[in-house]
Order: structure tokens, then sequence, then C-alpha cells
């Protein structure tokens, strides 16, 4: 069964908008578990293009500290792949952006695959990231789950990916690919490097059937401007994490972050 545009809220987006997207990573129950729902919807009225939620995991091990030490407190306050996708469903009556849900394959197979298919679509979920997924066992074992449930699996490339890797992942894909900008693990950069561009033209001259968005450090107006000049768009999380730990009033804070990082663009 295909994806259909009337099923995904990321592929009319898309349909809308080609460049300048901006995608914004926070962790479900962080900085509390009542957090959840009321980070999503100002990220909404605030004009992010995508919300991306993670689900906690006790070993992020792709994520930089700062991720790390959201996932531990919302752990430790309670947070479960349940209780986030009950939440999802609330934030899904506040809004139309799409939602996808980064986390790793462990807790979702705990759950029951299928049942987190199922669940995440009556949520409202748009698509799902899973770092530790192959390709070929996503192909093979799961593909056609979720796309019978009408989710979009959101597969990631680095520098070190293949040409040939890369047309396999384009092939497989729905939506849009997740450039990770580097090899590292996330965490703010002041700027792009030699290699890193060189990396963002290869992409582009490959002429992908997919649109790419490049994440792992982006974290202000600058990165992101220089990201969606080589790209449809960015995607921020460390930065955003941080700014969540520091803050003291959320709605504000939210509202002012988005408008700086899409301040120039």
């Amino acid at each position: 069964m295909k994806v259909t545009v009337e099923q995904n809220r990321i592929e009319r987006l898309l349909g809308k908008k080609t460049s300048g997207l901006l995608s914004v990573y926070y962790t479900a129950g962080f900085p509390t578990y009542e957090d959840t729902v009321r980070i999503g919807e100002q990220l909404s009225d605030q004009g992010a293009d995508i919300i991306e939620i993670g689900i906690p995991f006790s070993d992020p091990v792709a994520d930089g500290p700062v991720i790390q030490m959201s996932n531990k407190l919302a752990l430790e306050q309670g947070m479960t792949l349940s209780l986030l996708l009950s939440q999802v469903k609330i934030l899904r009556t506040k809004t139309e952006v799409p939602l996808i849900l980064m986390g790793y394959l462990n807790p979702l197979l705990q759950f029951g695959m299928e049942a987190f298919c199922r669940e995440a679509k009556e949520a409202g979920v748009d698509g799902v990231i899973i770092p530790d997924l192959p390709l070929t066992e996503y192909q093979q074992m799961y593909q056609s789950l979720f796309e019978s449930h009408g989710l979009y699996n959101i597969f990631l490339v680095s520098p070190t990916t293949s040409d040939e890797r890369i047309r396999q992942i384009d092939d497989a894909s729905h939506g849009f690919i997740y450039a990770v900008s580097s090899s590292s693990t996330t965490g703010s950069k002041n700027e792009f490097t030699e290699a890193q561009l060189s990396y963002f033209k290869r992409l582009k001259e490959l002429n992908l059937k997919h649109p790419f968005l490049i994440g792992f450090g982006i974290h202000n107006d600058k990165t992101f401007k220089a990201a969606c000049e080589h790209s449809a768009g960015a995607i921020i999380g460390s930065a955003f994490i941080s700014e969540l730990s520091n803050s003291t009033d959320l709605e504000n804070d939210i509202g002012k972050f988005v408008k700086n990082i899409k301040g120039t663009v």
C-alpha cells in the first residue's frame, strides 16, 4: 500500500513549501512530562514547519550530551512511550503541523512494532526517525507495516554514506531525507567546514527524488540560513533543548527562539 498525499502532512507541507523549512526537535517529557503538549503547541503557533518529538531512551548514542541529559531527566520523571503517544494525540487536536517521532529501535520493539504503528497513526503521527534501524531490515520487516499505517520513515545519511547507498535510501524514502552534517554526535558548531559544504554539494548533485534537511550543528540564525542555502531546510535539536533547560517562561522563550532562528531567512 502506497502512502498518499491525503494521508500524510509531511507530503502536504513539501507540496507547498520547498525551502527554508524549520524542523525543531525536543525530548518528550522535558523539562517536565507535562510540557510535551505545550511545547509542541507553542512551536506550531510560532511557525515551526515540522515538529520532531524525541522518545526518551537510556542510551541515545547518536545524540550529544545536551539531548542525552534531556532523555535521562525525562525517564526519571516517568516518561514512557505510551504516555508520549497519549500526549501526541492531544497535541494533534491543536495543530496540523507534521509530527515526527524520533527514537531508537529497542523501545519500539519492546512496545511492539505493530502496536506502535497503529497507536502512532491513531495519535496523528506523520513520520518516524529511527537512527539504528538498518535500511535492509526496514525493507524486509517493517516497510509494508509503516506504509499501511501512513507513516513515513525518515532515513539519515551522513558524509560517509556512499552515493550508491544514498540512492538506495532515496528509493526507499517518503517525505524527506535527514542529512546529518557531520559524523559526530549532535551539538552546536560555529560554522560549516569546507568538507561539509562539499558534502552538501554532493547531495544536491545526486538530483535525489526527495529533498533533504540538514541536521546536527544548526543552532542559530547564521547556521540555519547557511543550511537553507544548500538544502530544503534544517533541523534544530540541541540548541532548542538548551533553550528549554534555561527557560523560566516557556511560551515567551520558545517564541523568541523560533523567531530568532527564522528571522534572517
